[in-house]
């Protein structure tokens, strides 16, 4: 039974795999990095459905905070460094220091900023390995959504049409109730869970 944030980190801890990728992605010393959203949702969901096998991910979103270097090209050579340490792995690397340009926002000041403004409250959650390899994780919008297997928006993505546009094409898109059926998703435009 997962209740507590405390149990979410003992089941990335128990998890082999993810404690892999949490130890090559602290290797790279980035500032203010974290992995985040599927990856951490994916294996709270498995485990709430009873899942035997890993539901794959698409992508692992390794999410950094750097103005210093706010290239694009960067982002890119840090995925090559990670494809060489694990090459079968889907990495996606993105500074958050550049992404508020995507959604039409002001500046982010952090990474956990830009956490807070991801879709949903249940993707709204990253995981790293701190300096003494001690496991840290951080939820903007809580676990709740999460654990209770529901999709809502985060509050941004409900203030902006062009935001709301975004999360409903989400829906539609990630098709979360094929993978976990006991899913609620909630759309903004119906007002409803489905």
């Amino acid at each position: 039974m997962l209740s507590t944030e405390q149990d979410i980190l003992r089941l990335i801890e128990a998890d082999s795999w993810m404690m892999e990728i949490l130890q090559v992605v602290q290797s790279l010393n980035l500032p203010d990095c974290w992995v985040c959203a599927g990856f951490v949702r994916t294996k709270v969901w498995d485990t709430l459905h009873s899942h035997n096998v890993n539901t794959p991910l698409a992508d692992i979103d390794v999410v950094y905070f750097d103005k210093s270097n706010i290239k694009e090209e960067e982002e890119k050579r840090l995925e090559n460094r990670l494809k060489i340490i694990l090459p079968s792995e889907p990495w996606s690397v993105k500074n958050q220091a550049r992404m508020h340009v995507v959604n039409g926002e002001k500046p982010y000041e952090s990474t956990v900023d830009a956490i807070s403004r991801f879709p949903e409250t249940a993707t709204s959650i990253a995981v790293k390995l701190d300096q003494h390899t001690q496991l840290i994780l951080v939820t903007p919008w809580g676990i709740e959504d999460l654990l209770s297997l529901q999709i809502k928006p985060t509050p941004p993505f409900t203030m902006k049409k062009e935001l709301v546009e975004i999360y409903e094409a989400r829906l539609k898109q990630k098709d979360w109730k094929s993978k976990w059926p006991k899913v609620k998703v909630y759309s903004i435009y119906a007002s409803r869970e489905s």
